[in-house]
């Protein structure tokens, strides 16, 4: 629990000096709840048993987000397309968390976006049976966000002529479409709403570690009672140990390195997780005139053409892996299948020269249903293997919050202990208190701090009222105020805070999650680099020595991931991609098990 005397913001700041106070903590205390996993459900999870009154850990072995919480399509939205396929307790289920993200839980990250549905050429009788159909689907989808959204947080969607759709989207070619459908869901930068989650746990009492690599279970007789966990920024040091009355695994497409190890020991798993690949490409937002984003049907999937500030994200793709799980490579295939998917409805075809940024994630799923990966479950499944050992997988990014609350339910029960149910409904994450008011008043919060409007607006939309300590940190130490070399779009002052308060130990963290400049500028970074390790190693004490090393590692990181999105297919791309080592070193996840067993 956190102390009473110290503030919510303050106690969810994820300092250095947190971090090892943290680790002291993973090494000496007992704890309720142990959660490994740093994504949105492990996340989410560790904020659920947080505010529930238990003494709860959170250890992840890189990043949080690093995995597939970073590479979304950007969107908290109901599965519009899970509507046509009568998944309608799914369509609940995710409008319902829609509502409440953007209008009580996190609506400093999670906003309104515009998007069409083309209505295809076609004749009289096909057109009408077309509007007709797609209309009802989308009311019925507004119906259900009215019905059960717990506060809709969107507009109501309305249909467009031909020349209406062209004038929201004049880059749509007029001899493809008769009219389209507007309709609107949710925006969000995936990894910023991890982070949030990350120190909203933090600031309910939670220990939270990254870096910290689970290498082992602790087990007496048929009972796991805690992990075994090597910090990863002191690899001369040994293992320690963490105890807890129960584990909770939230590892996403990691899960089946976990069901591999039980059953090794005699202990069936319960399911198994398949990852899909999705790949996505960013273009800048000049390359396609439109006020609204594009979902077209493709032959296997789904296609988005989404705004994301000076930038369109395009995708994405949805095909089986099996190679390197810590960095999925895009290959040339991928991007053609996108640009060949997107051209086809654009006025003027993009190129790769028009590519800024590409970024490839793995969706896990529960396999089991069929052979096609668009076909595999989207919905989530917990079970528990072993005693005081659960595994929770599946799902979608918009229902983090149910899945959270599903597992530590179970947990609840298990240990036994006086527990409030689950609260996280009412729970705004840090930020989020105190928004609106924020944004109604920024004309004045930019005089009163002497900068422009348009800084507090972007500082809002990506800290909420933490913007406060950003702008004091400019005001104390006014090179914090400019812009980063390279990023115009971004601070110098919120690389620091990256260090200072939202756990980023490298610089791979800041220009890769903390930050989106990895893939929404051209240089993909590299032009940043060097003035991101300076304002970084300011804050965490690195030597020149470090510095040039974390310059060196992202930049061959950055080479890397070009080399194989030129590659012809996911072996050449992967082959290319894993060369570079991971800057936390962990071997590629072919070479070595995630977990070994302590009997």
């Amino acid at each position: 629990m956190r102390d009473p005397s110290v503030s919510r913001n303050s106690a969810g700041r994820l300092s250095p000096i947190r971090r090892t106070a943290d680790l002291r903590r993973l090494r000496d205390e007992q704890f309720d709840v142990l959660v490994i996993g740093g994504g949105v459900t492990g996340a989410g999870a560790a904020v659920d048993a947080a505010s529930r009154g238990l003494k709860v850990a959170l250890v992840e072995a890189r990043d949080f987000a690093a995995g597939t919480s970073s590479r979304s399509s950007k969107l908290i939205h109901g599965g519009l397309r899970y509507l046509e396929q009568l998944e309608l307790h799914l369509v609940h289920e995710a409008l319902t968390e829609r509502g409440l993200l953007a209008t009580r839980l996190a609506p400093h990250l999670v906003r309104p976006v515009p998007i069409l549905v083309p209505l295809p050429s076609a004749n009289l009788p096909k057109r009408a049976w077309q509007r007709g159909y797609y209309g009802l689907g989308v009311a019925a989808y507004d119906a259900f966000a009215g019905m059960f959204g717990s506060g809709r947080g969107m507009p109501l969607h309305r249909h467009l002529t031909r020349d209406g759709a062209r004038h929201m989207f004049p880059s749509l070619r007029a001899d493809r479409i008769v009219g389209a459908i507007r309709y609107f869901d949710g925006q969000v930068d995936d990894a910023r709403l991890v982070v949030n989650l990350a120190r909203t746990a933090a600031s309910l009492g939670a220990a939270v570690a990254t870096s910290a690599r689970v290498v082992g279970f602790v087990r007496e007789a048929r009972q796991v009672v805690g992990v075994r966990v090597r910090d990863l920024e002191s690899p001369d040091q040994e293992p320690f140990e963490v105890r807890a009355g129960t584990v909770v695994a939230a590892t996403g497409v990691w899960s089946d390195d976990m069901s591999q190890m039980l059953n090794d020991v005699g202990v069936r798993p319960g399911f198994r997780v398949r990852a899909s690949k999705g790949v996505h490409l960013v273009v800048p937002r000049s390359a396609i005139t439109g006020e609204a984003g594009l979902i077209l049907r493709t032959a296997t999937s789904v296609l988005f053409v989404i705004p994301w500030g000076g930038h369109w994200i395009i995708g994405t793709t949805d095909t089986d892996w099996q190679l390197d799980r810590a960095h999925p490579a895009a290959s040339a295939r991928d991007i053609r299948y996108l640009l060949d998917q997107v051209n086809a409805v654009l006025d003027r075809p993009l190129t790769t020269d028009d590519i800024e940024g590409v970024y490839a994630g793995l969706r896990p799923l529960l396999s089991g249903e069929a052979d096609s990966t668009s076909a595999l479950s989207r919905e989530h499944a917990v079970v528990e293997p072993m005693l005081g050992l659960m595994l929770v997988a599946g799902g979608k990014y918009t229902t983090y919050r149910v899945m959270a609350a599903d597992v530590i339910d179970r947990a609840v029960r298990r240990l036994g202990v006086p527990a409030r149910p689950s609260r996280t409904d009412e729970l705004p994450l840090l930020g989020a208190d105190g928004y609106a008011a924020a944004w109604r008043d920024r004309q004045d919060i930019a005089r009163r701090h002497g900068v422009t409007a348009g800084v507090v607006e972007h500082l809002l939309e990506r800290y909420g009222t933490l913007t406060v300590h950003l702008l004091a940190m400019m005001a104390a130490q006014p090179q914090l105020a400019v812009p980063l070399t390279g990023a115009p779009e971004y601070l110098a002052a919120e690389v620091a805070y990256a260090a200072l308060a939202e756990g980023a130990l490298h610089l791979d963290d800041v220009l890769t999650r903390r930050t989106r400049i990895s893939i929404e500028t051209a240089h993909r970074g590299a032009e940043s680099a060097g003035h991101a390790a300076e304002i970084m190693g300011e804050a965490l004490g690195w030597d020149a020595t470090v510095r040039q090393k974390e310059v060196e590692h992202y930049l061959a990181r950055v080479t890397a991931e070009r080399q194989s999105q030129t590659m012809p297919d996911d072996a050449t791309a992967d082959a290319a991609r894993i060369g570079v080592p991971d800057v936390r070193g962990l071997a590629a996840d072919r070479r070595m098990p995630l977990l070994e067993i302590e009997l």
